[in-house]
């Protein structure tokens, strides 16, 4: 199956709460203020968010007191237009620039974190680069041991510690033999545990400095991945994580399982932080770039 048609399939959730109610109340009724009202109640309804939601039935009054949306069928086009300018298109994840290119995966236990750096690093390994995991999640229970299984997937190399060791010291071993192997692609796991505490974000900062005081440019992507059945808790854990390490990409996962895939227009209006990965299924290749356009057309079709 390509990758729309799981898109498409795994958004099915997200389009019942989103498209088809916003299609049932346009349905035989007057375009007017109370419509609008309506609309942007279930526009958050569906975990869009209520900045987005705004922002969206804003414009769609603007566009009716110009005579632009008068009946139904034009309004649905220019919600769905409405949708696709307020998706901005992150640059991918590619590596450029001086080796290693170091990604910093962050983000809570049980958002799939784990997989999708095992994804990643088989995307490119299967484009041709040499990669290296390092197993920062040094208090989880078989954390270290779940990366190695990815690592071998993925034809990855892997530094690790003993369980409970200091995650930066494995970062700065990762980097300092990452650059001795010329990799190209260093990947740094990191704990999730208990991300409203101020201990977790101290020890992410720490491995952030250890990371640039090597590498100046380093990290060059720090990536927190976000499960899209959390609605609106991925906003909170977004702001929480960005405000520590500076967060430069979103990868949203469990999108084929979720109601509220709607948050991809509240990550990008609340946060101003590019979604730059997708995950629709299992399988490798169900973790994609994620393309504005191609996800508006599956929502909508």
């Amino acid at each position: 199956m390509r990758f729309f048609d799981k898109l498409k399939q795994g958004l099915a959730k997200t389009r019942k709460a989103l498209i088809e109610n916003t299609e049932a109340l346009f349905r035989g009724r007057a375009i007017d203020e109370s419509l609008l009202e309506e609309l942007e109640e279930t526009l958050i309804m569906a975990d869009v968010g209520p900045q987005a939601a705004t922002s969206i039935t804003t414009s769609l009054r603007e566009k009716i007191k110009q005579g632009k949306a008068l009946d139904n069928s034009n309004l649905k086009s220019a919600l769905k237009d409405e949708i696709k300018k307020m998706l901005k298109e992150g640059q991918k994840i590619m590596c450029a620039g001086e080796k290693p290119y170091v990604i910093l995966t962050v983000g809570v236990n049980g958002v799939g974190k784990t997989t999708t750096i095992g994804k990643l690093a088989r995307h490119f390994t299967d484009h041709g680069f040499s990669v290296m995991l390092a197993a920062g999640d040094t208090f989880r229970a078989a954390a270290a041991e779940q990366l190695e299984i990815w690592a071998q997937r993925a034809g990855a190399q892997i530094v690790k510690h003993k369980s409970g060791a200091d995650p930066a010291a494995v970062a700065f071993d990762a980097v300092a033999s990452a650059r001795a192997k010329n990799i190209d692609v260093l990947i740094i796991d990191t704990a999730g545990r208990l991300h409203t505490k101020v201990n977790l974000m101290e020890e992410l900062k720490k491995i952030k400095r250890i990371v640039s005081k090597e590498i100046p440019s380093a990290p060059h992507e720090v990536l927190l991945v976000v499960d899209a059945t959390s609605g609106q808790n991925a906003i909170n854990q977004a702001q929480i994580f960005n405000k520590a390490v500076g967060v430069t990409g979103i990868a949203l996962t469990k999108l084929d399982g979720t109601a509220k895939g709607g948050i991809i227009l509240a990550i990008n209006k609340e946060l101003n932080i590019p979604v730059k990965l997708i995950g629709v299924g299992e399988a490798v290749e169900d973790l994609q770039d994620f393309d504005p356009a191609e996800f508006v057309e599956a929502l909508f079709d």
